[in-house]
C-alpha cells in the first residue's frame, strides 16, 4: 500500500487525533545544517508561546505538538543513516497526550462549524466523536477583511477614501499572473487581490485580510477555488470560492511572517505552502478540514517554489536560491513523514533554479542562471542540455518549464519561448565527460524586444493555443503558441511601469496624470475616466516630474521631467484629434505627446522640480548638490545655480500668503536652506559669462540635530509627574480614612507605608544623539521662516517643526547644530516615517504616504499652519508593507480623487469622501493642440549620458576659448623660430658657398656649448628616471616569461 493510501485508510478508520498528532511529526532533514534546524525549531517554539497567550484553547494542542516533535527521528536519504526513538514509549505517549490535543483542535476552530459523527460501534464510543467541517460552512468576509483605522470618537467615515482604480502592476512579483476564467486574471497589487476582466477591463478587489500584504495567490485545478496566502505575524491562508468570493477555508500557522509559494495537487484535495524567511516551513495541507497533515522546515535559504508531481501525490520538489530538493512521503515506523533529499550539482555550478518540471517517471527537469536545462534523476544531474555549438537553450535564466501536449515549454529571461521533444528530453542521457547533450527546440517565439518572461499561463479557449504571459518588464502579453500558419502575432494586452514609481505629477486643470520611473518611460493617464492614455520611452530612468502652471500652459498642456542623467525635458501633450487630418491616414489615438524643449542643468539624478507661485522661474535640485536656476519666459534661460551642503531631496517654492516668494531646500543629509527669489539680469550675450554660479546669493542654513532623545525624556518626565500626583492624590484620600477609622494610630500607620512605597526612581533616558545625521524625507512651509520636516531612522516617529536663525552670515554652516522648536508625536510611526506630504486645496486634510506603503489623512482646523489641530487620523494598509514605499501622493485640482504611487510598482486613485457626491462620470480632456504644432521642428534630444551639462558646457567652453588663444600664442612663435631656422638655413648656405679657408666652422655657429651639454644631460636623466619606476615591472614581466617559457617548453 501506498504511503499516501496508508494515511486515508488511517484517517478513515484511527480517532482522529491520532492521526492528525502522528501526521504533525516534524522532522530533521539530513542535507540541513543543524543550526537551521535549531532556528527553525525556536521558530516553531515562539510561534506556539505566542498563539497559546492568544487562544488559550489551543495551549494543550500545541505543547502536545512540540512533545511530539521532540520524539521526531531522521528522515531516510540514500547514503544515510536514520535513528529511530523506540515506537512503544511514542505510542505509550501518544495516547497520553491525543485526546487533549483533539478536544482544543475542535474547540478553536468553533462548534457551529462541525458536523458530529456517531462511533460505528460501543469500543470506539469511548474515542473521540470524529468532527468535520460542513461542507457548506462558509466565514464572513467583513469580519475578516483589514479595515481603515479612525481615531476613536473623531467623526471621521471609514470611507475617507475609495479605491476606484489601480493602474500598476508588481510584475516582479513570482506567480502574480493566475487565470479563473477564460476572461478573468487575478494579481495582487499590494494590499489587494485585484480581478481584471481582460474585455471590459473592469477590476473588482478584493482586500488582505492581515493588512501587512499578500505573499502569494494560487488556483484550484478545477477554477472554483483560490488561495490568498498572506503576509504578516503568523499569516493565514484564505480559501475562497469562486466565483462568489466568499471565505471557505481558513489554514493557519503555517508559516512565521509570509507565504511564498502556494500549489494544489492534481485533484485538488491537498495543498502545500513553503514560508519565507525566516522558517521556510514546507506544509502539506487537507485544506478542507483546515488541517496540516505534514511539516518540515524545506531549506536553509530562500525557497522560490513548491509543487506536487502530477502523476503523484507523494512526490513533491522544491527550488530555490541555490538549491532543488526533492519530497517523497513515506510510511515509517513512527507514521507518515516527509523524506527530503538534496539535489547534488556535482561538477555543474551551483544555480539558484526558478523553473523546473516533474516529468512522469519521477525525474525533474530544471533550468539554470546561464540557460541551460538539467535533467535530475535520483538527486544528481543525469545530464545538462544546450543548443548546437554550446549555445544555451536560453539567454539567462529560465524562469517556467511546462509539459503541455506532449511538448516542454520552456521561457526565460530572453523574452523567448521555446519547444522540444519530450521524447528526446526524457531519454537524454550523458556522450561524453563534458556531461552536455545538445538539443534543438521544435518551434520558437521571440516575444518583443526588452521582454523578460517570468511566467506563463494557459487560457481556456477551445481550438486555440492561447497563453497569457507575466512580463518582469511591466506587461501581460497573449501568445499564441499555435505555430501555424493562421498564427496571431503576440499581443501585449496591457503595459505597466517596472520597478518602482519614482515620481508622479497631477494636471492643475484636468483629470490626467503623469508618473515615471527608473525603467526609462513616462506615462499619462485619464484616472477618472480609468484609461492609461500613452507612454514615452528614453534613454535614462525618470527621477522627477511637475506639470507646469497654467500661467505658463493656460490649457494644461506641459510637463517638465527629471531624468536620472541629469537632464531636463519639457513634454507637450495635445489631441491628436485637433490637428490637420490628412487622406489615408492611421487611426488617431486619444492623445500624443511631443518633446518641446530639452537642456541638461546637472551631472547627477534630478531629484527636485518647482515653479515659483508666479510662474516666472524653474529651479530644478539634484544629487551633485546643485540648484539650477531658469527664467521661464525666455525659453527657460539659465540664471545661475547655487551649491548645497548635500544631495538635494525636495524644493518648496512658497504660497502667495508668504510676503516674498522663497525657495525651500531640503537636503537629504540634515541640511535645510531658504533662498530667495534669484534676480534675473537684463538681455546678456550667453558668451559673456565665465560661470553661471551665483556666489552673492544670501542663504539661509538650518542643520538639524536630532532631539527625540530629549523628547523622550521629557515625555518620561511628565509621565513620573502625572503618577506621582495620583500616587499623591490616592495617599491623601487614604489619610482621611485612617485618621477617620483609627484616629491617633493611624499616623503611625501611615508612617510605615511611606517607609515600604519609598522605593528609588529609574534613571531617565540618557541623551542621544546619533553620529549619522538620519535623512530628511519631507517637508513644507508652515510659515514665513518656518518649516515641517520628517525624518527617518532614529528621528522617526515625529514631524519636527523648525525656524531658520538669525545668525551672521561669518558662521560656519558645516559645523552648526540647530534644533526644532516644536513637534508633533507621530502614532505608530517609530519604524514607520512618513515619506511625502500633500494638502487638500483648503488646507484641512493632510494627506501622509508612509514608508510601509500605508496612507494617513490626519483631518486638521482651518488655517492651522502650525498643526495644533494635528490629533485625528484615518490610516490604511495599501501598497506593499515591505517594499511598497509611497513615493508620491497628489489629489486632483478639484480634491475629488488622491492618488498614490509606490516603490511596487503601483498605483492607485480614490475617492475621497465629499457630502456633496457628482452624479455624472467625469473623464479627464486631453488639451487641444496648439496652432502650427505639427510643423515645428522638434529639438534634438539629448541621449548621450556623458553629455555636458550647462555648466560644463560652459566651462568647456571658456577653456576652449582661453585654449585657442593660447594656440594662437603658440602658432606665432612657431612662425618666429621658423623663420630664424630659415635665416640660419641662408647662413650655413652662404657659408658653403665660400672658399674653404673663408667658411666658419659648424662650431662657430653655436652661441654656448654648454647650453647643448646641459639639454642633453636632462634628457638623460629623465630615461634614467623613468627606467628606474619601471624597473620592477620589467622584472615581474621577465620573470613571468620564464615561468612561461619553463612551463610549456618541450
Amino acid at each position: 500500500m501506498s504511503p499516501w493510501g496508508a494515511l486515508c485508510l488511517a484517517s478513515s478508520q484511527l480517532p482522529s487525533s491520532n492521526t492528525y498528532s502522528a501526521s504533525l511529526w516534524k522532522m530533521k532533514e539530513p542535507d540541513d545544517q543543524d543550526t537551521d534546524e535549531g532556528k527553525s525549531d525556536r521558530s516553531n517554539s515562539d510561534r506556539r508561546q505566542s498563539h497559546s497567550s492568544r487562544s488559550p484553547s489551543r495551549t494543550s494542542m500545541k505543547e502536545d505538538h512540540k512533545s511530539i516533535d521532540n520524539t521526531t527521528g531522521e528522515a531516510f536519504t540514500e547514503g544515510e543513516e536514520s535513528y529511530i526513538e523506540d515506537d512503544e514509549s511514542y505510542m505509550g505517549h501518544l495516547e497520553g497526550s491525543s485526546s487533549s490535543f483533539q478536544d482544543d483542535y475542535a474547540e478553536s476552530l468553533g462548534e457551529s462549524r462541525y458536523m458530529e459523527t456517531p462511533a460505528p460501534d460501543a469500543e470506539e464510543a469511548e474515542e473521540e466523536v470524529k468532527k468535520k467541517i460542513s461542507e457548506s460552512f462558509f466565514y464572513d468576509y467583513m469580519e475578516l477583511v483589514s479595515m481603515p483605522f479612525v481615531t476613536p470618537d473623531s467623526n471621521i467615515p471609514l470611507d475617507l477614501l475609495t479605491l476606484v482604480h489601480s493602474f500598476g502592476y508588481d510584475c516582479r512579483k513570482r506567480a502574480n499572473l493566475q487565470l479563473l476564467e477564460s476572461n478573468t486574471v487575478m494579481y495582487i497589487a499590494g494590499n489587494h487581490l485585484i480581478f481584471l476582466n481582460l474585455k471590459t477591463k473592469e477590476q473588482t478587489y478584493l482586500r488582505s485580510s492581515s493588512g501587512i500584504g499578500i505573499g502569494v495567490i494560487g488556483v484550484h485545478p478545477n477554477k472554483t477555488y483560490f488561495t490568498v496566502a498572506e503576509k504578516g505575524v503568523f499569516p493565514k491562508i484564505i480559501i475562497y470560492e469562486y466565483p462568489s468570493m466568499r471565505p471557505y477555508r481558513i489554514l493557519q500557522d503555517g508559516t512565521d511572517l509570509a507565504y511564498a509559494y502556494v500549489d494544489f495537487n492534481f485533484d485538488g484535495t491537498l495543498l502545500a505552502s513553503v514560508g519565507g524567511s525566516p522558517d521556510h516551513t514546507l506544509t502539506i495541507w487537507n485544506w478542507k478540514e483546515e488541517k496540516p497533515l505534514l511539516r518540515t522546515k524545506a531549506f536553509s535559504q530562500e525557497v522560490f517554489k513548491v509543487t506536487f508531481n502530477p502523476e503523484d501525490d507523494e512526490q513533491l520538489t522544491t527550488s530555490g536560491s541555490g538549491h532543488i530538493k526533492f519530497w517523497e512521503m513515506a510510511l515509517t515506523f513512527t507514521g507518515l513523514k516527509l523524506q527530503g533529499s538534496l539535489g547534488r550539482f556535482g561538477k555543474t555550478a551551483t544555480t539558484d533554479i526558478e523553473g523546473y518540471m516533474e516529468l512522469p517517471d519521477g525525474k525533474v527537469l530544471s533550468g539554470s542562471e546561464w540557460g541551460n536545462m538539467l535533467l535530475w534523476e535520483g538527486g544528481h544531474i543525469k545530464v545538462e542540455l544546450s543548443r548546437a555549438a554550446g549555445k544555451p537553450c536560453h539567454q539567462g535564466p529560465i524562469n517556467q518549464i511546462m509539459l503541455d501536449e506532449g511538448e516542454v515549454i520552456t521561457i526565460g529571461s530572453d523574452g523567448c519561448v521555446r519547444i522540444w521533444d519530450f521524447e528526446t528530453i526524457d531519454t537524454a542521457d550523458v556522450i561524453d565527460e563534458t556531461g552536455l547533450l545538445e538539443i534543438e527546440p521544435i518551434n520558437e517565439l521571440q516575444v518583443d524586444k526588452n521582454v523578460k518572461l517570468f511566467s506563463m499561463i494557459k487560457m481556456n479557449e477551445v481550438g486555440n493555443n492561447f497563453w497569457l504571459a507575466q512580463d518582469s518588464n511591466g506587461a501581460i502579453w497573449k501568445l499564441d503558441l499555435s505555430f501555424s500558419n493562421i498564427t496571431q502575432d503576440p499581443e501585449c494586452l496591457f503595459s505597466f511601469h517596472s520597478g518602482a514609481i519614482e515620481a508622479l505629477a497631477v494636471s492643475p486643470v484636468t483629470y490626467l496624470m503623469a508618473t515615471t520611473g527608473l525603467d526609462c518611460s513616462i506615462r499619462f493617464y485619464d484616472f477618472a475616466g480609468k484609461i492609461p492614455l500613452l507612454q514615452m520611452k528614453f534613454k535614462q530612468g525618470g527621477t522627477a516630474l511637475a506639470w507646469v502652471p497654467r500661467l505658463i500652459s493656460y490649457g494644461g498642456a506641459q510637463i517638465t521631467a527629471g531624468f536620472e542623467d541629469g537632464v531636463v525635458r519639457i513634454l507637450e501633450l495635445y489631441d491628436p484629434k485637433g490637428l490637420t487630418v490628412f487622406v489615408g491616414r492611421k487611426k488617431v489615438s486619444e492623445a500624443d505627446i511631443r518633446l518641446k524643449q530639452v537642456f541638461k542643468p546637472h551631472t547627477a539624478a534630478i531629484t527636485a522640480l518647482a515653479y515659483d507661485r508666479d510662474g516666472e522661474v524653474l529651479a530644478t535640485g539634484s544629487k551633485d548638490k546643485t540648484v539650477f536656476f531658469f527664467e521661464v519666459e525666455r525659453d527657460y534661460k539659465p540664471i545661475g545655480y547655487i551649491t548645497t551642503p548635500g544631495p538635494v531631496c525636495q524644493l518648496t517654492w512658497s504660497s502667495s500668503s508668504h510676503p516674498e516668494s522663497t525657495l525651500l531646500i531640503i537636503c537629504e543629509n540634515g541640511y535645510v536652506l531658504e533662498a530667495p527669489f534669484p534676480s534675473i539680469k537684463e538681455e546678456e550675450e550667453d558668451h559673456d559669462v565665465v560661470s553661471y554660479e551665483i556666489k552673492d546669493m544670501c542663504l539661509k542654513y538650518f542643520h538639524f540635530t536630532s532631539v527625540k532623545s530629549k523628547i523622550l525624556r521629557l515625555i518620561e518626565i511628565e509621565r513620573r509627574k502625572k503618577q506621582k500626583e495620583l500616587k499623591e492624590k490616592e495617599k491623601q484620600e487614604r489619610r482621611k480614612r485612617l485618621e477617620t477609622e483609627m484616629g491617633e494610630d493611624a499616623e503611625w500607620e501611615l508612617q510605615e507605608e511611606d517607609e515600604e512605597e519609598e522605593e528609588e526612581e529609574e534613571p531617565l533616558p540618557e541623551i542621544f544623539v546619533p553620529s549619522t545625521p538620519c535623512h530628511i524625507l519631507c517637508g513644507f512651509y508652515s510659515e514665513p521662516g518656518k518649516f515641517w520636516i520628517s525624518l527617518g531612522g532614529y528621528d522617526s516617529g515625529f514631524l519636527y517643526h523648525c525656524e531658520f536663525p538669525s545668525d551672521d552670515k561669518s558662521s560656519d554652516n558645516t559645523v552648526r547644530k540647530d534644533e526644532p522648536f516644536d513637534f508633533r508625536l507621530l502614532e505608530d510611526t517609530e519604524d514607520n516615517p512618513i515619506t511625502t506630504i500633500t494638502f487638500s486645496i483648503n488646507q484641512e486634510m493632510m494627506f501622509c504616504g508612509m514608508q510601509n506603503g500605508a496612507i494617513r489623512v490626519y483631518i486638521l482646523s482651518k488655517n492651522d499652519s502650525s498643526l495644533t489641530s494635528m490629533e485625528d487620523y484615518w490610516h490604511f494598509n495599501m501598497h506593499d508593507n515591505n517594499y511598497g514605499r509611497v513615493n508620491a501622493i497628489s489629489t486632483s485640482f478639484d480634491d475629488r480623487f488622491l492618488v498614490t504611487a509606490g516603490a511596487d510598482s503601483n498605483i492607485f486613485v480614490f475617492n475621497i469622501f465629499s457630502e456633496f457626491e457628482l452624479k455624472k462620470v467625469v473623464k479627464a480632456k486631453v488639451p487641444s493642440p496648439r496652432f502650427g504644432i505639427e510643423t515645428e521642428p522638434i529639438p534634438e534630444d539629448i541621449e548621450d549620458p556623458k553629455a555636458y551639462s550647462i555648466e560644463n558646457a560652459r566651462r568647456k567652453r571658456e577653456h576652449d576659448k582661453l585654449m585657442k588663444e593660447v594656440e594662437e600664442i603658440k602658432a606665432g612663435k612657431r612662425e618666429r623660430i621658423k623663420a630664424l631656422r630659415n635665416q640660419l638655413q641662408k647662413l650655413l648656405q652662404m657659408n658653403e658657398e665660400l672658399p674653404k679657408h673663408m667658411q666658419f666652422k659648424r662650431t662657430d655657429f653655436d652661441l654656448d656649448s654648454k647650453i647643448r651639454a646641459e639639454i642633453g644631460r636632462k634628457t638623460a636623466n629623465k630615461i634614467q628616471r623613468v627606467e628606474k619606476e619601471l624597473a620592477w615591472e620589467k622584472e615581474k614581466h621577465q620573470l613571468g616569461l620564464k615561468k612561461l617559457q619553463n612551463r610549456w617548453k618541450y
